[in-house]
């Protein structure tokens, strides 16, 4: 890393995006609370398997039709038909289940199961045995070392780091390649940033924002839920083709930066973002 940084005031936050259950619907927010283990509710609801086994959008495409949404006192799920369930966004240690043991990729983690309303909507949309956990707050589940800042560094239910950073001027070069535009909820990214270069955000380190440092660690290596339609559940060859051709790495397709938050804080659409090269 050096000790040069890019003050550029063209660079903002263009977006900001939290996805409380792994592989549902994103929500779009004008300011998000970054924590530890990432945005505020970001990946902290997992569909799993009654074995424990995490689902995603690879073995259940309709799981990105099920919209989410932050309310005052509940997370609320709302199956394409409008059938809803709502859960308690507060955990009530007296009162909550014995944590259980779930995985995530390689990692098992302690899990609070959400109770027999949500399993049973959504093994009923899903059309198999399912439930709906959420991580317990005590658990760590720690980030991957081999890039880790320290051994502090903790993650959700996501697949691997806490924030994903994707460019618009990434998107808008790859469109550029596409036969038909797609539009960036296909990476799912917590933050966009515009005013790069394309794929600028391969060169950086560290980002600030505000009071928020975040540490770029690792491209984002992607799969085959980019190739679903978000809003249909429809799938094709598209975006993965055509990256295969200009931003394959050792057998992976790149696109968008893996970042470990370094300190708490509040990220804001339209602040200012000042990054370190590597």
């Amino acid at each position: 890393m050096t000790n040069s940084s890019l003050t550029d005031s063209s660079l903002t936050v263009t977006s900001l995006t939290i996805y409380p259950v792994k592989s549902l619907a994103g929500i779009s927010l004008n300011s998000a609370k970054l924590e530890k283990r990432g945005f505020k509710y970001d990946r902290e609801w997992m569909v799993v398997t009654e074995a424990g086994n995490f689902l995603t959008q690879r073995e259940l495409a309709p799981m990105a039709l099920i919209q989410t949404a932050i309310l005052e006192h509940t997370l609320r799920l709302t199956m394409p038909l409008g059938d809803s369930i709502e859960v308690p966004l507060t955990i009530n240690t007296a009162t909550s289940a014995k944590p259980i043991d779930v995985k995530v990729w390689k990692d098992t983690c302690k899990a609070i199961d959400q109770g027999e309303e949500a399993a049973g909507l959504l093994s009923r949309y899903l059309e198999r045995k399912v439930r709906l956990v959420r991580m317990d707050p005590t658990f760590n589940r720690i980030v991957d070392q081999q890039y880790a800042d320290s051994p502090d560094n903790v993650v959700s239910f996501a697949d691997g780091f806490p924030v994903l950073v994707i460019s618009d001027e990434s998107l808008a070069e790859l469109n550029r390649r596409l036969e038909y535009p797609l539009p960036m909820n296909r990476f799912r990214p917590n933050i966009t940033v515009g005013g790069s270069a394309p794929f600028a955000e391969d060169t950086w380190a560290e980002m600030s924002i505000d009071k928020v440092k975040l540490s770029v660690v690792k491209a984002c290596d992607r799969c085959k839920i980019t190739t679903i339609d978000q809003d249909t559940a429809e799938s094709s060859l598209e975006p993965l083709k055509t990256l295969s051709y200009f931003r394959k790495a050792e057998g992976k397709v790149l696109f968008g930066q893996n970042a470990i938050p370094q300190n708490n804080g509040e990220i804001r659409i339209g602040d200012a973002v000042l990054v370190k090269a590597k």
